[in-house]
């Protein structure tokens, strides 16, 4: 009985003085450059910095790497001090700290490249990407730091930008996802009278949208009596910090499902459709639209019968020649046929001289008052039939304008 009371005394000791130590495996280390470039000449000095954001505000001790290569340091900054070419790689930093229970370790950081160069140019391009619209720049630096004459910019092999002037920076503004791609430069100095020109390696620029476009995911529930669904709008938001909110639409059939969120997802009835969303910045006057995407079976739209053109719409071709009275018989074109043995004489018109007229638009019907020659002759020759032709009082009645359509 002795024994047993002394094990839940001791089990309850244990449980008051050990904490209860947080799973920190999930905690991830953070890495950056102190110095203001990650691509140095052969001789100068590269600096980096560790650090852990936990809650618990605890002191940290940090390990440092080189690919998988762990490094000697242990501070929370690392120096390389009249760097080598050899130094040259990917640097990691972990953070460990001693526990009850014994050391605990984060995840290993991002990694952050080092280039130690040992020529005499280096094109430092920014480290982080750059945002579509932004001012990108660059540093054509020669070793020495040489009053220079002329830099020329090159990208994928090509001449972008030539300057003329002492300062090696390059700027670059309003940057589109075009410009993304392999940089270099050429740098030119004079001294005593002789000028040298050397060139950079390449270096990488990327270049990154603000909002990328979205994609939605559909996950139908396992569960049928459910009848849900779930829609994931995902997006690339690349804004600086502090970015302003995001709001997220669904849509079913160009429809929307319901007000603006701020959570990329929602619960839906599944039901067949074409499905989208759409992310909208309001602040930054930003919105991208998915592609659509179909759920369950979609019926096709039934194909409406070709449209019967309205009486208004149909015009005269130009050249048709109407006729006064539809009882009249069409009048012939002369032909050039032998003339018939019936005819004692043969009507051959003359030219006339065009007349000052207004001229006939495309959109207008020739005017009924127009006759050809032949029905002119037989006019003349007809008799009885003159009178029908007089002109009228009010020639806009019988111009043949369509009149307009109401309003």
């Amino acid at each position: 009985m002795d024994k047993l009371l002394s094990l839940l005394v001791f089990s309850t000791l244990s449980q008051l003085v050990v904490p209860d130590v947080p799973n920190e495996t999930s905690l991830r280390a953070n890495i950056e450059m102190v110095s203001e470039h990650s691509s140095i000449f052969s001789g100068e000095r590269a600096r980096l910095r560790c650090s852990v954001t936990d809650q618990y505000r605890t002191t940290w001790s940090y390990l440092w790497f080189r690919g998988s290569e762990e490094l000697s340091q242990t501070g929370e900054e690392l120096s390389l001090w009249n760097a080598k070419i050899q130094d040259s790689g990917k640097y990691y930093c972990q953070g460990i700290r001693a526990t009850k229970i014994g050391k605990m370790h984060t995840i290993q950081s991002l990694p952050v490249e080092i280039s130690v160069n040992g020529g005499w140019a280096i094109l430092q391009v920014p480290q982080r990407p750059v945002l579509v619209g932004d001012t990108l720049k660059m540093t054509c630096r020669v070793r020495g730091n040489p009053p220079l004459q002329e830099v020329i910019l090159y990208k994928d092999g090509v001449e972008v930008m030539r300057q003329n002037g002492l300062k090696p920076d390059i700027y670059m503004t309003n940057v589109r996802l075009e410009d993304q791609g392999m940089y270099s430069c050429r740098a030119s100095w004079d001294v005593r009278r002789l000028t040298h020109s050397v060139i950079s390696g390449g270096a990488h620029v990327q270049i990154l949208e603000v909002l990328s476009q979205p994609v939605l995911e559909i996950s139908p529930s396992s569960d049928i009596m459910l009848n849900r669904m779930k829609l994931t709008c995902h997006v690339q938001y690349n804004a600086p910090a502090p970015a302003p909110p995001i709001n997220y639409y669904f849509y079913r059939n160009n429809k929307r499902l319901g007000p603006a969120t701020s959570n990329n997802y929602d619960l839906v009835i599944q039901t067949p459709g074409l499905y989208s969303c759409k992310a909208r910045v309001p602040e930054l006057v930003l919105s991208k639209w998915s592609e659509p995407k179909p759920f369950g079976r979609i019926r096709e739209p039934q194909t409406a019968p070709p449209p019967h053109p309205h009486p208004r719409s149909q015009r005269p071709v130009l050249h048709t020649v109407s006729s006064l009275d539809s009882s009249l018989p069409p009048a012939t074109l002369p032909t050039a046929t032998k003339p018939s043995l019936d005819q004692p004489n043969q009507f051959t018109p003359e030219k006339s001289a065009p007349t000052q007229g207004p001229l006939l638009m495309t959109s207008q019907a020739v005017p009924s008052t127009f006759l050809t020659t032949v029905q002119f002759f037989n006019l003349t020759t007809t008799p009885g039939l003159a009178n029908t032709f007089q002109q009228p009082d009010n020639m806009s009645e019988e111009s043949g304008d369509i009149p307009a359509d109401p309003q």
